[in-house]
């Protein structure tokens, strides 16, 4: 995430996020809460991306760098919120 500053107001709007999605644990599977907050991350991503080209056939010359880029993104946040969990997990054991 070298592109995003992370600073307290990045993690206050993930944490209303993951807020939401855990009273959403309420009404049904963590799969299902987890595969919709992907579908919403990936729509309002795809949203940004158009709304960034200023026509289709920028859309469509940048569509592959642009998805390269968000999946290099999301692998990055989850190796690391994983290993964090894993560290946690560590200390809890000993």
């Amino acid at each position: 995430m070298s592109d995003v500053q992370r600073d307290k107001q990045f993690y206050d709007m993930a944490d209303a996020y993951i807020a939401l999605a855990n009273t959403q644990l309420n009404e049904t599977k963590p799969s299902r809460v987890s595969a919709a907050a992907l579908f919403a991350a990936s729509r309002f991503n795809a949203f940004v991306i158009a709304a960034a080209a200023e026509n289709k056939a920028q859309l469509m010359v940048e569509k592959e760098s642009a998805i390269a880029y968000f999946l290099n993104q999301y692998e990055t946040m989850l190796r690391e919120n994983l290993d964090e969990h894993m560290a946690r997990h560590d200390q809890q054991s000993s």
